[in-house]
Parts: C-alpha cells; sequence; structure tokens
C-alpha cells in the first residue's frame, strides 16, 4: 500500500507518543519532531507506511538511546491476553466450526496495536469484538486452500495478540512457519515475545529480517524469502503486514481490524471493521456462510 498525505501527521503523533515513553527531556522531544519534519519531504510517492515507519522510530531510537521503548507494555500485553486464553480455548472447542471461530478470536486480538490506537480495554473490547460479522468474509476460500495446503506461512503481528495467533496455530492442520520482527519496533512481536505466548511448539518461529512495523520482502532474509515464496498459503496479520504486502501476487489472507482511516478506504470497508480477504479477491464479497 502507498503512503497517503493522511499518515504524515500520523508519523509525528508516534514519534512524540514513544519517546515520551522514555523520556521527559522537552529538548530531545523537539529534536525528535524537527528531525521527522525533515524526513517526511524526502519520501518518495511509491514509499509505504512501515519504510517511513522504520525511519520515525529509528530517529527516535537515536535520540533516546532506547531500544525496545513498548518492552514493559509488550510484556503486560501477553500476560493479560495468557489470561484469556483458557477460557478463549474452550470457546473455541466447543464451537460448531472451531477454525472459524479461531479465526474469528485471531482477528479480534488486533485490537492491539500502539501504532495506531492505544486507548483500548483488552478484555471488554475483545467480548464486543467476537460477536461482529466481518466486512470482507473470505471463509470458504480460506478453508478450501487450507485443506490442500501442505505448507503455511503466518506473519504475526503485535507482541499479545500471538496469544490469540496461538489459537489459530492449533487449529491449523499442517506445519506452519511463524515470522515475526527481527528488531524491536513499536509493540511488533519478536522472537522473545512469540515464544512467551506459547508459539514455540505450535510453529516454527523465524525472524523475517524486517526491522520496519510491516513485512517488507526488500529487508527480509533469504531464510524468510524462502518460506514466503514456498508457502502454499500465508496468513497476515495486522495494519502493517496489509501495508507492506497488499500488492502482492501469493495467497495472502489477511486478517486485521481496520483500526485506520487511510487503511480503511484502502481495503474498503469502514473503521472498526474486522477483514478476512484474500489477496486478489473483490474487495466487499458476500459475507461466507458458516457458524462459530
Amino acid at each position: 500500500m502507498k503512503i497517503y498525505l493522511d499518515c504524515y501527521p500520523c508519523f509525528f503523533h508516534q514519534a512524540l507518543k514513544t519517546a515520551r515513553l522514555v523520556v521527559n527531556d522537552e529538548k530531545i522531544l523537539r529534536r525528535i519532531l524537527l528531525e521527522v519534519g525533515a524526513l517526511l519531504p524526502r519520501i518518495p510517492p511509491f514509499a509505504t507506511p512501515p519504510e517511513i515507519g522504520r525511519e520515525v522510530y529509528r530517529i527516535v531510537t537515536r535520540f533516546t538511546g532506547i531500544e525496545d521503548p513498548y518492552r514493559d507494555i509488550k510484556s503486560d500485553c501477553t500476560r493479560r491476553a495468557l489470561a484469556l486464553y483458557p477460557e478463549l480455548g474452550r470457546m473455541v472447542k466447543k464451537a460448531p466450526d472451531p477454525l472459524r471461530k479461531a479465526v474469528r478470536v485471531a482477528v479480534a486480538g488486533n485490537i492491539i496495536d500502539f501504532g495506531v490506537k492505544e486507548d483500548f480495554d483488552l478484555e471488554r473490547d475483545l467480548v464486543g469484538l467476537l460477536s461482529r460479522d466481518f466486512s470482507i468474509d473470505h471463509y470458504k476460500t480460506f478453508c478450501q486452500e487450507i485443506k490442500r495446503a501442505k505448507k503455511i506461512l503466518y506473519l504475526g503481528d503485535n507482541a499479545g495478540e500471538t496469544v490469540f495467533d496461538r489459537l489459530l496455530l492449533e487449529q491449523l492442520p499442517v506445519p506452519v512457519v511463524y515470522a515475526v520482527r527481527s528488531h524491536p519496533i513499536i509493540n511488533d512481536a519478536v522472537v522473545d515475545d512469540a515464544v512467551a505466548a506459547g508459539i514455540e511448539g505450535l510453529a516454527e518461529i523465524i525472524s523475517s529480517g524486517s526491522d520496519a512495523p510491516g513485512t517488507l520482502l526488500s529487508l527480509c532474509s533469504p531464510e524468510f524469502l524462502r518460506h514466503y515464496n514456498t508457502a502454499d498459503i500465508i496468513i497476515s496479520k495486522g495494519q502493517g503486514n496489509y501495508e507492506g504486502l497488499s500488492l502482492e501476487k501469493r495467497p495472502i489472507y489477511f486478517l486485521l481490524r481496520a483500526k485506520c482511516p487511510v487503511i480503511s478506504r484502502d481495503i474498503g470497508v469502514n473503521k472498526g471493521d474486522l477483514v478476512l480477504k484474500r489477496c486478489g479477491l473483490d474487495k466487499k464479497p458476500p459475507v461466507s456462510q458458516g457458524t462459530d
């Protein structure tokens, strides 16, 4: 997905919000914002938001000296999600279609996002999201391709959300490679966050090689690209991965909540909608039938 003008103020907001987690010095905060302001005019029109986000967070790290400002927040999100895991697991097992319910739980877990939305109540909001329909629902095609697949690549998004991914991983019938960021950025998951969520043993956990807040193939490791190019299905969680991969031609299923108005417009849904979208299919198909 290309960058839009509406993204520019968001970069300033993210930089200031993140820097304030670790520093109180107004002079440092001002220098960070000035550096971001100097960066933005150099953005080429074909750049993607994760490419610019990567540079913005590098500026924050350079001036604050802190590589993982969200470390404690990520740990807390994982702890809170793990507390919900037993009940959600029972809900999935009792559902008429456990796979569909697990998909719904995984998408609802995308509420955890400190890059766009930090004023969420995980426990309260999750209950509401689990009862909502998908605005784009390619579940029927998803099931068909899952049944034929011999290898699945799963692109993780945020720490804590990884716990909800775990419930979906438990329902997938073939080997899965679970890819996370190579370096801390916002509250995106790295290998340690995936291990803390209990993913180890359910999937092979790898680092994508991308240190951007999304999957940028130009930054990814040869190991990741090998999995990306040979997977029968790619499950892509979250907005950042959508931003980086929305124009790709691979069999990618985007699972996300549209929290940003720019992404909502790009996908063709309303802000707040839940999405299960197969890359290459129409933006607004009829809702597939299924019970969960």
